[in-house]
């Protein structure tokens, strides 16, 4: 991570921070807030609304270092979260500053930050939520494949060169294992070598595979972070969160990212839902992927994800290393299972 400018101090985040706990801050004067913090933001919750903080960071892949690109990401994140979650996100509101020193949103006065503000969703009605507590239905699972499948058929295809889409995933492959294989994180070497061997064979043995999605005209501009807790089962079902600060990461083949949401929920407990998107994405868009792609998206997802829990070592309390640990190396595992199957 780059230093921030000298006007944005942690300080700066730590003082909208308290300022955004504070019930008088918000029009609704709600009754309770709930805060959750992640990797890039601040959601505050009320019980109507959530409001997102981004945090003043900047990294190679992702710029919210200046009031001016965090007002710049709020307006792109409303405007690509429209074709997936109509009605959720309701615009940018400005965190404000009067001369004596209240602080409000929608206020008059200086405005000290910018925020995304939405419909809250029911946390009962989230995928992930369903999953773990078997609570989720056919028609439920059918109704989430049937918007996917119809938004990635409506997607304009990209152009891409077959030489640079396979040389994205043979530079990204090496990018996992360096870093999983980091003795620092103390992941066990056998399964972190056999799980990247098995996907650079892959890579380098059936190219045409990677090929074919480009000559077929399958990459398109995506949603970028399709998780299950990125999926509302409300009627119709809403996909939110699409990612915004960077265009590269939204580019992908639409069956990687299906791969990717059914490796997720087959983590959480529910690995027949991948059968039921997949056969409702074929009838839809008439694309039938090899079975053995799929499963290399799926392995290659999942080193990914473990990529990213590991890295929780750097910024997480010592207490919660053993955690970020269990997560990555359960993701690897998962990576393992698939790699039989291409």
């Amino acid at each position: 991570m780059k230093p921030l400018s000298r006007t944005e101090t942690v300080l700066d985040q730590e003082a909208r921070v308290a300022l955004l706990r504070q019930k008088q801050t918000y029009p609704e004067k709600p009754a309770r807030i709930e805060v959750i913090e992640t990797h890039m933001s601040w959601v505050f919750l009320t019980p109507h609304h959530a409001f997102k903080l981004k945090k003043p960071v900047r990294y190679d892949y992702l710029d919210y270092s200046t009031l001016a690109a965090r007002k710049k990401n709020c307006e792109e994140e409303v405007r690509l979260n429209q074709r997936l979650a109509p009605g959720v996100y309701r615009g940018i509101v400005a965190l404000t500053l009067d001369t004596r020193g209240a602080a409000r949103i929608e206020g008059q006065g200086e405005v000290v930050d910018w925020l995304v503000k939405m419909r809250r969703l029911p946390a009962e009605r989230m995928l992930d939520y369903l999953i773990r507590h078997q609570s989720l239905g056919p028609v439920e699972t059918h109704a989430v494949a049937e918007v996917l499948a119809h938004f990635y058929r409506e997607c304009a295809a990209l152009k891409i060169d077959a030489g640079e889409y396979l040389s994205r995933y043979e530079r990204n492959v090496h990018v996992n294992h360096d870093a999983l294989a980091n003795p620092l994180y103390g992941l066990p070497v056998a399964l972190v070598e056999a799980v990247h061997a098995a996907q650079k064979k892959f890579l380098q043995c059936t190219p045409a595979l990677l090929d074919r999605r480009t000559a077929e005209e399958r990459i398109v501009e995506g949603h970028g972070d399709l998780r299950p807790e990125h999926v509302c089962l409300e009627s119709p079902p809403v996909i939110f969160d699409r990612l915004e600060f960077n265009r590269a990461f939204r580019v992908v083949d639409a069956v990687e990212e299906l791969a990717f949401l059914a490796m997720e929920c087959e983590r959480l407990g529910a690995p027949r839902i991948e059968e039921e998107f997949f056969a409702v994405y074929r009838r839809i868009t008439g694309d039938y992927p090899p079975p053995q792609l799929v499963c290399f998206y799926k392995a290659y997802r999942a080193c990914v994800r473990a990529r990213l829990a590991i890295w929780h070592l750097h910024d997480a309390a010592e207490n919660a290393w053993p955690r970020w640990r269990h997560v990555a190396e359960e993701y690897l595992l998962l990576a393992e299972s698939y790699t039989g199957k291409f």
